[in-house]
């Protein structure tokens, strides 16, 4: 890193979900912040989270050779968030990550932190599972050192899993439960994001590395739906679908407004839970969904989020 200025950290897909709260927590830290994003518009809404000049918006396709050098030159560390589930998974989650891993090599980069997903196997049923495993074996390849994070299913105020379901919950006279004894163990976005800077902060520490991360809870998929029922104030009857029935619902799923694709049933036959020291390998002490996510499922509550909430439950 050099001696004269902060580190700069360039952050593919800084502009995501996962994406604003790795540029805060680098940010807080002192670095400075390049985002490199396919839509910068979308990215924008990050600059109060620096100082003036902290953070700098470029725009940058990861399948563009000459634009994801132009975003790695001079920097200290790169960060690669970027993927899709569905559409043209290749093409982004594989090529685009070997187009990333190249590029930080040839322009001499110390660090490069490629986040991938617990599951991730090249022999996977799951197409998303494949393209996630292949990807990391391009990234090692191109750059040996660089360290892969693997979270478990990620929870937040702007996701898109605790959210729908709440959603759902409130739509529903009954909710089904599909895959109801798969084990998960989500993780708090906010930890999440300040791992994911560490590594990028540390490659000293953590450079050739993979990590599996989830939170404090492992829990099957009807309590993680029992939870968010409750966070969110939704007290309805949840019912175990068979797999034969969910099966059938996510043939369809190539249906425009399918609630499931094929690809996302087959990951949710196989438990998606964290193996290793996990978040301690960055001192970070995990977050309970318990504990934060009333902060945005409230507002399913009656009242809102000035409703009183809901006691905790044990972990």
């Amino acid at each position: 890193m050099s001696n004269s200025l902060p580190p700069l950290v360039t952050v593919f897909g800084g502009g995501g979900f996962v994406g604003r709260y790795v540029v805060e927590a680098l940010c807080k830290a002192g670095a400075r912040v390049r985002v490199a994003q396919r839509s910068p518009n979308k990215a924008y809404f990050l600059q109060p989270l620096g100082s003036v000049g902290q953070i700098d918006i470029l725009r940058c396709d990861v399948n563009d050779e000459e634009a994801v050098a132009a975003a790695v030159s001079g920097a200290d560390a790169v960060v690669n968030l970027v993927a899709v589930m569905g559409g043209a998974m290749h093409r982004v989650n594989v090529e685009g990550a070997d187009t990333v891993a190249k590029a930080a090599a040839r322009a001499g980069v110390g660090a490069l932190v490629h986040i991938s997903a617990i599951g991730a196997d090249v022999h996977g049923k799951a197409r998303y599972s494949q393209t996630k495993g292949a990807a990391e074996n391009a990234v090692r390849a191109a750059f040996a050192r660089a360290t892969i994070i693997r979270p478990s299913l990620v929870v937040g105020p702007e996701d898109q899993l605790t959210n729908r379901f709440a959603g759902l919950l409130a739509m529903l006279p009954a909710y089904p439960v599909i895959a109801p004894t798969t084990r998960f163990q989500p993780i708090y976005v906010r930890d999440l994001g300040a791992a994911i800077a560490a590594a990028a902060l540390a490659p000293a520490a953590h450079a050739g590395k993979t990590y599996e991360v989830g939170g404090p809870d492992v829990m099957t998929m009807r309590d993680l739906t029992a939870r968010i029922a409750k966070l969110s104030g939704q007290d309805r009857a949840l019912i175990d679908l068979p797999n034969a029935v969910s099966g059938l619902i996510a043939k369809a799923g190539f249906l425009p407004g399918a609630p499931l694709t094929g690809d996302q049933w087959l990951m949710l036959q196989q438990d998606n839970v964290a193996s290793g020291e996990g978040l301690a390998a960055f001192g970070i002490e995990p977050t309970s969904l318990d504990v934060v996510g009333g902060d945005w499922l409230g507002r399913f509550r009656e009242g809102g989020r000035f409703a009183n909430r809901p006691t905790q439950t044990a972990a």
